[in-house]
């Protein structure tokens, strides 16, 4: 019994004292927890989707959740080829050119409006604080923050590791104008060091002004938020950027609900929605969108072009590698709404509404 307690005081004081890394960030303190607090969608404690949202979905268990995610062997889970990815000179693009780069899984570059955008970059290699786990698929890292130009905007849509990645934000830090992130999120930068005057944190349903014709709104997500131990101390967020030109849905990740066609209602026609869809389950479905929840949730945002995110660069679920981008072009061939589905780093142009692209995940294993 006394090396059984032993053990795991160990463990517990080890755990605690790892945790203390500046890559777990800091959780909102002061007056920034004081405003939360008067949020109208922060109660008992903690920030709350707009409806009932379990983890786990009924007629699932936590057991069988991490034998089927853990231990049970997950066929095609890998791809066993190079991703094929396009280095794009990010550097030396016309600020004239509407367009977007997907860097893998929900990181993109966007240039609308002559302004410069970049969206929950992670180019450590990895989406997890324990080194040597959810590493990156072979070919997915072939951009660094080197690359990348100066950015007006950087919005974060939660503060989940393949989302908010410590290594690549500290890195980003002297190339990053202002940063755009829900109620609480900020702490986190201004603990790695950004400057308080260059973070706006929102809350649901408020706007923010940028520049001359160009707004964006602040929406809801069905999902959670956390790093360490703690979860739903910050708030997780959709947007809707709106310009002279385009409007554009940013998902972020969420589980299909109601917001979406309130969304809808509220801001469509959108020309282009930036749906979560990969890394997904049926046990956890509240949480995150399937094939068919995005398809859905496309007509709800009455959106005139689908970009699928959230795959093919981390295996965080128990799907094959390439199923979300297969199921979603099976679910919607003879649909009225086109699918962007480039290779990472591939020119997509916001203009170009009959763009085509190669179904490239059927090429290799």
């Amino acid at each position: 019994m006394i090396i059984f307690i032993t053990i795991m005081v160990v463990l517990i004081t080890s755990t605690f004292l790892y945790m203390q890394q500046d890559m777990f960030g800091k959780k909102p303190t002061g007056s920034r927890l004081e405003k939360i607090k008067r949020s109208p969608n922060y109660r008992n404690g903690k920030f709350q989707n707009l409806n009932y949202t379990p983890v786990l979905a009924k007629g699932y268990n936590y057991y069988e959740v991490m034998y089927d995610n853990l231990i049970k062997n997950k066929p095609n889970h890998y791809p066993k080829d190079k991703i094929p990815s396009i280095k794009t000179d990010l550097l030396n693009l016309s600020l004239d050119e509407n367009v977007l780069v997907w860097f893998g899984h929900s990181s993109y570059f966007i240039q609308i409006n002559q302004k410069r955008i970049l969206v929950d970059p992670v180019f450590s290699g990895s989406a997890s604080p324990i080194p040597n786990t959810i590493k990156s698929f072979e070919g997915t890292d072939i951009y660094s923050v080197k690359d990348l130009p100066e950015i007006d905007y950087l919005f974060i849509s939660h503060d989940h590791y393949d989302h908010l990645d410590y290594k690549t934000l500290v890195a980003l830090k002297d190339k990053i104008n202002k940063v755009i992130c829900g109620l609480g999120v900020g702490s986190h930068f201004e603990h790695w060091g950004y400057d308080p005057k260059k973070i706006i944190e929102k809350d649901w349903y408020q706007k923010i002004e940028l520049d001359k014709d160009f707004i964006v709104f602040i929406e809801p997500a069905r999902h959670f938020s956390g790093r360490g131990l703690s979860r739903n101390n910050t708030l997780w967020a959709s947007y809707v950027l709106q310009t002279s030109l385009f409007k554009i849905y940013l998902g972020g990740d969420s589980g299909y609900d109601t917001h979406y066609k309130e969304i809808g209602e509220k801001h469509g026609p959108l020309d282009l929605v930036i749906l979560d869809n990969g890394q997904y389950d049926k046990a956890w479905r509240y949480i995150h969108n399937l094939p068919k929840d995005v398809l859905k949730a496309a007509v709800d945002l009455k959106a005139k072009r689908i970009f699928p995110v959230h795959s093919s660069k981390f295996a965080l679920a128990a799907h094959p590698w390439n199923e979300p981008l297969s199921e979603i072009t099976a679910l919607n061939k003879g649909g009225n709404i086109p699918l962007i589905t480039p290779k990472i780093g591939e020119l997509v142009y916001l203009d170009m509404i009959d763009q085509k692209f190669e179904n490239w995940w059927e090429t290799i294993e």
